[in-house]
């Protein structure tokens, strides 16, 4: 019995957080757990070890488009970015605004690359940047925010990567298993992803590199991972990516319907309280998200509200160690203090039904109405 399967009372729409680990995921990793292979070792236990990774490594790279070798696991898609970032010994690094704690975190001296209202990347802005950083060059972007699910133009990014010289790393966590991915084909250079974003385990994840990219350990010892990532491998938590990668590739008529649920739910809300806002609804979003603004109660109520009428939701980021705290994301965003306050995101899944975003509706209006 799964976590869910004993919460049934509980409708679960955090899936940016974490999402339920998918059974293939936990068959692969079953197989494996309890078995005395260490990948290194040359005797038969370590080779049938190194198989299994060597699968996975598999799995995850036709998902995204890449060759095996592309490939670096790590412990999750906080080390794939500062791997990346430290890693390619840049001289300047230019981030955007609204990138995840474990981008900004990591290069507090990074220049910041500002958003518009609606969250989308100022590529006028970065051409600026890029005329006056110092080479060689890495600009740091995600894929899409984990908060809004604004997708941004990583396509124009690329090409003015082109044409300065410099590299580029994606942060694509959020966009794992919710976009189309074509490593090769994509003009980045490094790419960032993590395993429980696609129902995989949490604590196993990858850097995706370009092959002929130097790239500079920043965990070193027994030259683990071609030495790009050394440490004895999570067998088990790679396993479980890599089935969680196949099954991934499998859902795309899941992936209709979340989109369907996110736009009912949002329809409703909209049609019921006109003064509720969907955060910048009319750019290009991922199809499972929905920032929503509740006119006179904060997020941090609103997470509690809904937690006691057994609704799992977020406020911004759930990464940062369970605190509630304004939103970089929408302060980077230039949104008014009420917005930026009493905003929490939706996210939806695979296992989400119509009575579950049912229950969503009835909750949110009963709880905006409490206030109001």
């Amino acid at each position: 019995m799964n976590f869910l399967e004993k919460n049934k009372k509980i409708v679960y729409v955090d899936y940016n957080a974490t999402a339920p680990i998918r059974p293939e995921a936990k068959v692969a990793m079953m197989d494996v757990l309890g078995n005395p292979g260490n990948p290194s070792s040359v005797h038969s236990m370590g080779r049938q070890a190194k198989n299994v990774i060597e699968r996975a490594r598999s799995q995850v790279s036709e998902f995204i488009g890449a060759r095996q070798e592309n490939v670096i696991f790590t412990s999750g898609g906080t080390e794939a970015d500062i791997l990346a970032l430290k890693g390619s010994s840049c001289l300047s690094i230019l981030i955007s605004s609204i990138e995840h704690d474990a981008v900004l975190e990591a290069v507090p001296e990074a220049s910041r690359i500002m958003v518009s209202h609606s969250g989308v990347l100022d590529l006028e802005h970065l051409k600026v940047l890029l005329k006056e950083a110092p080479k060689p060059t890495l600009i740091s972007v995600m894929w899409a925010n984990n908060e809004t699910g604004v997708i941004q133009p990583i396509e124009g990014v690329t090409n003015l990567a082109s044409d300065f010289d410099a590299l580029v790393h994606v942060d694509a966590v959020q966009a794992l298993g919710k976009l189309p991915i074509n490593f090769l084909n994509s003009g980045i250079d490094m790419l960032s992803i993590s395993a429980h974003k696609i129902g995989g385990p949490t604590g196993v994840g990858a850097l995706i590199i370009r092959d002929d990219l130097n790239l500079k350990p920043i965990i070193v010892g027994g030259g683990q991972e071609r030495g790009r990532r050394s440490g004895t491998e999570n067998l088990a938590g790679i396993a479980g990516f890599g089935a969680a990668a196949e099954a991934c590739s499998k859902q795309e008529d899941a992936n209709k319907k979340i989109v369907q649920l996110r736009d009912y739910f949002e329809k409703t809300i909209l049609a019921k309280v006109p003064r509720a806002k969907i955060i910048a609804h009319k750019e290009k979003r991922l199809g499972n998200t929905s920032a929503v603004f509740m006119p006179g109660l904060t997020a941090e109520t609103q997470v509690m509200a809904f937690d006691l009428a057994g609704i799992a939701v977020s406020a911004g980021a759930a990464c940062s160690s369970g605190k509630v705290r304004q939103s970089h994301v929408l302060k980077a965003m230039n949104l008014p203090d009420e917005l930026i306050n009493n905003t929490i995101r939706i996210s939806f899944g695979w296992q989400n039904s119509e009575e579950d975003v049912n229950r969503l509706i009835e909750a949110w209006l009963r709880i905006y109405q409490d206030s109001n």
